[in-house]
């Protein structure tokens, strides 16, 4: 977990994660230099419970960085993400380190609710079953906060260090050496919209989405933009309408797993 200035949720999603049902776990949160009592609450949870552990930056380098640091950090045979200000229902861990034993597979996801900023459930991002390196090469079907993968079978993979998209590349370069990932379409996350946050605008994001393919695939950039263009964007759109049509479907579900 990479904090920055979130005391405002920060608590919440450590909450979120001490609720697991599965409780073989270490927190590692990477403090990015926050100036808003974000240390402050840190503190309270390590000494409220001892698999909570905390790096504090010196310097402000933004969430990649935090998160590699905290992912060199970690010691167990699972690496999992969970941002300052998203949650974890508390079955995640648990169905999801059941799936991977089965599946035998270094990567895995799930589907996801989205909130508003306030906290007020509003959609559901579906994901698929199965997932090979060509579909996530043609947009990213993969929430961050859902992410985990088998340091027994990776090693230990970072962030790369671009300011924005970095998971999107990140779970390319896992799957360009272990190209099937698998998936749950159980929600198991809530993933909170900001207006400010760094991935809110999809469309601002295009640059990144071409230096994805640059530095992933070693493509030319007219290659990248080309390929953007051709195939990224009709797979995106048609992604964004498929989940339109599915978030009728949220507040059965969310009523359904919060009632249990």
């Amino acid at each position: 977990m990479p904090s920055y200035n979130a005391s405002k949720f920060i608590a919440r999603s450590i909450e979120s994660i001490l609720a697991q049902t599965y409780e073989n776990w270490e927190l590692l949160i990477t403090d990015d230099l926050s100036t808003d009592g974000t240390r402050d609450i840190l503190q309270a949870f390590t000494q409220r419970d001892a698999r909570i552990r905390v790096f504090l930056m010196p310097d402000n380098l933004g969430p990649g960085h935090a998160r590699n640091h905290s992912i060199e950090m970690a010691r167990g045979q699972y690496i999992a993400f969970c941002d300052s200000d998203d949650c974890w229902l508390p079955m995640k861990l648990e169905k999801q380190i059941e799936l991977m034993q089965n599946k035998g597979c270094a990567l895995s996801y799930s589907s996801y609710f989205t909130c508003s900023e306030q906290g007020e459930v509003n959609g559901i991002v579906m994901a698929p079953n199965e997932l090979t390196l060509r579909e996530l090469k043609h947009d990213n079907k993969i929430g961050c906060l859902t992410a985990i993968y088998d340091v027994g079978q990776c090693g230990k993979v970072f962030m790369p260090t671009m300011r924005k998209r970095q998971d999107w590349a990140f779970f390319l370069s896992i799957m360009k050496k272990h190209p099937v990932a698998y998936g749950l379409t159980l929600p198991l996350a809530v993933y909170r919209l900001r207006e400010f946050s760094v991935s809110h605008s999809k469309f601002s994001l295009i640059k990144y989405n071409a230096q994805v393919y640059r530095e992933v695939f070693n493509y030319s950039t007219m290659h990248s933009y080309a390929y953007l263009f051709g195939i990224f964007m009709p797979s995106y759109l048609s992604k964004c309408a498929q989940n339109l049509l599915n978030n009728h479907r949220y507040r059965h579900l969310w009523q359904a797993i919060t009632r249990h």
